[in-house]
């Protein structure tokens, strides 16, 4: 049990909210399934076969099956992106340092992010605002209004050499028809080139595991059965990387970053998939995607890595359902501190579809 607050619970708390609880997660953050083995699985509303996918599992499961309006979580790796877009919400994962990490229990502080899980693109906006830093210095003006503003004129990319390089045709078909929408209500959509992308897992994984294993290490030596084994095994294997190693892998983020800002440059926001698939099933190691087969993590990771190392904000956003009937998620990248744009674009397009309006079978939530 924590001794205090984070102090984004704190700020909320201030701003009026009512907490009514935790929520399970992927033990210490450190996996995207949400198979916990202290408290078991995250189990997906819409199938209960399936994962609810993590680390956040908990905090989109809670607001997609109505216990709760609205929940938070954090995001190193896809933490709050990855759940919404297996169980079908709204998350997002603000600029880096936008919203205070005090007092959340770490994984990378690097990349760590903490934003809201909602139900709706408005819910959404307003947790951020509750939660957020003044940005600039003493800028406290409202996000709402700029919700209605509409996507005319906006510029949108679609890059097509990581995001789409090997995902399901129906997560393909569902993003490829929002884009869709969003040229219909006037956006302006064109491909873009992303060069260098090859290298998101390498870079990512190498920051998290070192960075988790500072935190870490003396837990570890002096009690490692006390962890689940996936978080175990994934700390020992830390252990050889150095500090030289890591520093490099940050200057490379760093240019990697650069080279996001410099396509956002042309654009207004960058538009892919959330997940390549499906929510897999609670069983399920890995995955068949044409003639390729690849591990559940890699694939839930995949793609919303980018955004945790260039530290972009990011939204999944849900865009349809698969043929098994779980839910797609659509991911927006934005500029640096542009989350106002981003949640307008988001708004437009839930406004023009409705998916947003859809829930699990279960009693009570409509």
């Amino acid at each position: 049990m924590p001794k205090r607050n984070a102090a984004v619970v704190d700020r909320l708390l201030a701003g009026g909210c009512i907490l009514v609880g935790k929520t399970n997660m992927h033990e210490f953050a450190y996996g995207p399934t949400n198979m916990n083995p202290h408290y078991g699985p995250v189990r997906n509303p819409w199938d209960t076969r399936c994962m609810s996918g993590g680390s956040s599992g908990g905090s989109a499961a809670s607001v997609i099956t109505g216990q709760s309006v609205a929940s938070f979580g954090t995001d190193t790796g896809g933490s709050i992106r990855i759940p919404a877009a297996a169980c079908g919400c709204v998350g997002l994962k603000p600029t880096y340092a936008s919203i205070s990490m005090e007092g959340a229990f770490p994984l990378s502080y690097s990349l760590d992010h903490a934003g809201p899980l909602c139900r709706c693109v408005q819910d959404a906006a307003i947790l951020f605002e509750a939660a957020r830093k003044p940005f600039p210095a003493g800028d406290a003006r409202s996000l709402l209004p700029a919700l209605r503003k509409g996507v005319r004129g906006l510029a949108v990319g679609i890059p097509r050499q990581y995001f789409f390089d090997c995902i399901d045709p129906g997560v393909g078909r569902a993003v490829t028809a929002a884009a869709g929408v969003l040229a219909q209500a006037g956006a302006l959509v064109r491909e873009v080139d992303l060069e260098g992308m090859g290298s998101t897992g390498r870079i990512a994984s190498g920051i998290t595991a070192t960075e988790a294993l500072a935190v870490h290490g003396k837990w570890l030596d002096r009690n490692p059965d006390a962890y689940g084994e996936d978080v175990r095994l994934r700390l020992l294997e830390s252990e050889g990387l150095t500090a030289a190693a890591l520093i490099e892998t940050q200057q490379e983020a760093r240019t990697y970053g650069e080279m996001f800002e410099k396509v956002l440059e042309t654009v207004d926001l960058l538009l892919a998939p959330t997940l390549p698939i499906a929510a897999p099933r609670l069983d399920q190691e890995e995955v068949r995607i044409g003639r390729r087969r690849r591990s559940v993590r890699d694939l839930l990771l995949g793609l919303t890595r980018p955004a945790n190392i260039s530290g972009l904000p990011a939204l999944s956003i849900p865009c349809g359902f698969s043929g098994e009937g779980l839910p797609i998620g659509l991911q927006m990248i934005g500029r640096r501190h542009g989350e106002a744009r981003l949640l307008c674009a988001a708004y437009a397009y839930e406004r023009a579809t409705p998916w947003h309006r859809q829930f699990p079978g279960i009693p009570g939530v409509d």
